[in-house]
């Protein structure tokens, strides 16, 4: 029996050799153009949109420019008008998304389902979100809402100026058609990736449909539609389209977005200064809710890598 004492020890494995820096950027060099594409298409304006902001400039005085520090978040921030706005693009946003969450979980349970031609189905439910945002805007102000021949009234009869009457409820009406195939696809994809093995335990188990859908359905399209809603809240927080063609913020400020009062502040009021204040204060708005968006992703990740 050989002894194990005289055995020659194992030879040490060499460690693989590191890449050098010369390597790293050769590999990162193709990406160079389109970082430095969108730094110059993104960054470079909002950070003249900062130094902007600290300027008291109208463009009707071009020689009392000056430099105002933070006064022009002060102004924004206690404008009555800017304040308005600011509650009409939480309550435009919050009924967009929720209406077109509630659609699109309704269309995703039914294209869950095999019939005969679902394809077809589906890919005319996906239509509207393919449209234009200003295309889809004037199709509703003309072809649904026009008093005298709009497809309501033309259904129901009379003669209601609905824009007029109901602007509000028009113009989310017209995201709500437009953004419910966003969520449906989201909310689909969640169905599919649900277990049919437990479905069928639960059937077994003697569960009926809806006890399925409240206790195993919808806890598990929870992250689907808390990232449905935080996408829809990203996009649908600067819309302008809608309310620039359909109301044109009226009647009075009823439907004036925080989008639309910083055109109107620009291109109205020539209060440049102002006007780029409004925009970042959205800026930093939109990155909030952003960064709670990419956490869900990142958590939807780390499930589908677990699976």
């Amino acid at each position: 029996m050989t002894d194990l004492a005289t055995r020659p020890a194992p030879a040490p494995v060499a460690p693989a050799p590191k890449r050098g820096a010369k390597e790293r950027w050769v590999r990162r060099a193709p990406l160079l153009p389109a970082l430095i594409f969108a730094i110059i298409v993104t960054q470079v304006p909002f950070l003249v949109t900062l130094y902007l902001s600290t300027q008291g400039w109208n463009a009707l005085r071009p020689g009392q420019r000056e430099f105002v520090g933070f006064d022009n978040y002060l102004t924004v921030l206690t404008d009555t008008r800017l304040r308005a706005a600011l509650f009409n693009t939480v309550l435009l946003t919050a009924g967009a998304v929720i209406f077109s969450l509630i659609l699109g979980l309704a269309l995703a349970i039914l294209l869950d389902r095999k019939f005969l031609g679902r394809s077809v189905v589906r890919t005319l439910l996906i239509t509207p979100f393919l449209v234009m945002p200003i295309a889809a805007a004037l199709l509703w102000k003309h072809a649904i809402y026009n008093p005298t021949y709009g497809l309501i009234n033309g259904i129901f009869g009379g003669s209601t100026d609905w824009v007029s009457s109901y602007p509000k409820a028009a113009v989310i009406a017209t995201l709500v058609w437009q953004w419910t195939p966003f969520m449906m696809l989201i909310l689909l994809a969640g169905l599919q990736s649900q277990s049919h093995e437990v479905l069928e335990a639960a059937k077994v188990d003697g569960a009926n449909a809806w006890q399925i859908f409240r206790r195993m359905t919808i806890p598990h399209l929870r992250q689907y539609l808390e990232l449905g809603a935080l996408l829809g809240s990203i996009y649908l927080v600067n819309t302008f389209d809608a309310v620039f063609t359909i109301t044109q913020g009226g009647p009075g400020t009823a439907t004036t977005n925080l989008p639309y009062e910083i055109y109107l502040t620009m291109f109205r009021k020539f209060e440049y200064g102002e006007a780029s204040a409004a925009g970042v204060i959205v800026v930093v708005l939109t990155i909030i809710v952003a960064t709670f968006a990419l956490r869900v992703i990142s958590g939807l990740f780390k499930v589908e890598a677990n699976r």
